[in-house]
């Protein structure tokens, strides 16, 4: 039996405030350049387009709309994960919990592979190769761990066919 699916929410009030206290502890983020739309208990979209919240609801009841804007987050237990998009429409504001990586570490990254590296960080680190965001990783003492998905990678050029 098929899951209903859930309604496309616009995050506002105590929720969307919640999701800013979050932007702002983990990496000093105070505003975000439009409207927290969620489907889901997860996965976070940011719509900065000209659709009023009743068009969007409208449009959702009329047919199949499988999501609003660009994914821009998970929420998990309590952290926000931001998506390589997020990290990227984000870059001007986040001021903390940024790693940045060599030459060489931007590789291994780009492949998927976690990176080790002591940073003194714990937690979800944006993930920077000198101006452009690649992304966000979990910090812990020896190493980050990478949440690139398998569709994004770029091939080890080290592994033969």
């Amino acid at each position: 039996m098929k899951q209903p699916i859930e309604p496309i929410r616009i995050i506002e009030g105590r929720e969307k405030e919640k999701i800013m206290e979050i932007l702002l502890e983990q990496f000093g983020v105070e505003k975000i350049p439009g409207k927290i739309i969620k489907r889901g208990k997860e996965k976070i979209f940011l719509f900065t387009g000209s659709l009023t919240e009743r068009e969007i609801q409208n449009l959702s009841q009329a047919t199949f709309v499988e999501r609003v804007g660009v994914y821009f987050a998970k929420e998990n237990e309590g952290e926000l994960r931001l998506s390589i998009e997020g990290t990227q429409i984000l870059k001007n504001e986040i001021k903390k919990n940024i790693v940045e990586l060599n030459e060489e570490e931007k590789e291994t990254w780009m492949m998927g592979h976690e990176i080790l590296k002591k940073t003194g960080l714990k937690g979800f680190v944006v993930i920077k190769y000198k101006e452009d965001m690649l992304g966000t990783g979990k910090a812990s003492e020896e190493k980050i761990t990478n949440f690139i998905p398998k569709s994004r990678r770029l091939k080890d050029k080290s592994i033969e066919n």
